[in-house]
């Protein structure tokens, strides 16, 4: 009997024989990067390359006209002078430099103090009155059964939002003013007269009154999307343990809204110093500067105004910078919670 090479006498093959053709079939070793899911920028540059080419033109307009103007704090820095060059641009090169006297200057100007007190008061108040609205009215909405009532809530929650702040002034004008509706049924039954729309010490509630109307509807948005995405099997499995309508609000529809609640409460708490700037403007003469004034109304009156491009400048960037400062703090309380925030940790 002959034997084949590597064989025994008795026929078998040495272990060694017979485990090389079982390595040579087995599969090659991944490399570590691709076994981690990680794909090379050149692969994903050309199986995104139209996405980016999509995105290019909102990237253009993103930086001209949100991060080039950055370019432009650098006059909180100096004396600028725009007539001190053939052109505002170049005047830059050429207005000496002060340092930090712009900064100390704000400290010592109690106008400055006055638009800061002003937009704290308000925010805290838009922030009471006016963030659980959205939220109660994204509730309401979902519990109507009928398509064609919720349908037509919606709409009629959402159309002020279209409005411009003059007609929405225009309006409460209208209802609140010395000459309006109400103004005008008071005295045909012999009462005194009523005119909330120059009232200095109730500005602020007015101005939320106004904020409530116009935008309100449209925040409800993001919470009817969020409760779109709760599954009614909860509802359900709540409903058989004997949860009524309340009960399950609280334990199935409000857990599902508190990612949400707390990212847009986070972006809400960044832009703080942020309350409005037409809406206030357009009612400052009738109520003074002193009830009306804040932040974004001060910039435009010191830098377009009086022409103190510097200062304003100044103001402006310690504005931006408190507000950093306030979305970080916010996400970091967030995460804290438990909650995601504006980016994960």
């Amino acid at each position: 009997m002959s034997l084949t090479a590597g064989s025994r006498p008795d026929g078998t093959r040495p272990a060694a024989a017979v485990e090389e053709p079982v390595a040579a079939l087995a599969p090659k070793a991944v490399p570590e990067k691709h076994a981690a899911g990680k794909v090379p920028w050149r692969v994903r540059l050309r199986r995104d390359r139209a996405l980016i080419l999509m995105t290019l033109p909102a990237i253009g307009l993103l930086l001209l006209f949100n991060y080039v103007p950055l370019l432009g704090n650098v006059v909180a820095f100096q004396d600028y002078d725009p007539y001190a060059s053939s052109n505002g641009i170049t005047a830059i090169f050429h207005s000496p430099w002060v340092g930090i006297e712009q900064f100390s200057r704000m400290l010592d100007d109690p106008e400055f103090w006055t638009a800061v007190k002003n937009t704290i008061v308000l925010f805290l108040l838009q922030l009471v009155l006016f963030f659980p609205i959205p939220i109660a009215l994204a509730l309401l909405i979902n519990s109507v059964i009928r398509p064609r009532v919720r349908a037509v809530a919606q709409a009629i929650m959402y159309l002020p939002h279209f409005f411009s702040w003059v007609l929405v002034v225009t309006v409460f004008q209208q209802i609140f003013g010395g000459a309006g509706i109400i103004a005008q049924t008071m005295e045909q039954h012999g009462w005194g007269g009523f005119d909330l729309m120059t009232n200095a010490s109730l500005f602020k509630f007015l101005v939320t009154a106004q904020s409530v109307w116009k935008d309100a509807g449209w925040g409800i948005i993001v919470f009817l999307a969020a409760l779109a995405a709760v599954s009614t099997d909860l509802y359900e499995a709540a409903a058989m343990d004997g949860a009524g309508r309340w009960r399950r609000m609280w334990h199935v529809t409000l857990p599902a809204l508190r990612p949400v609640i707390a990212l847009l409460l986070v972006l809400r708490v960044g832009d703080a110093l942020s309350v409005g700037f037409e809406q206030f403007l357009l009612q400052r003469d009738a109520v003074g500067r002193g009830a009306s004034e804040v932040l974004d109304t001060y910039v435009w009156n010191v830098g377009i105004q009086f022409g103190d491009f510097s200062y304003a400048a100044a103001v402006g960037l310690i504005k931006g910078v408190i507000g950093i400062c306030l979305v970080l703090g916010a996400n970091k309380f967030a995460h804290l919670l438990g909650e995601q925030g504006v980016y994960r940790k």
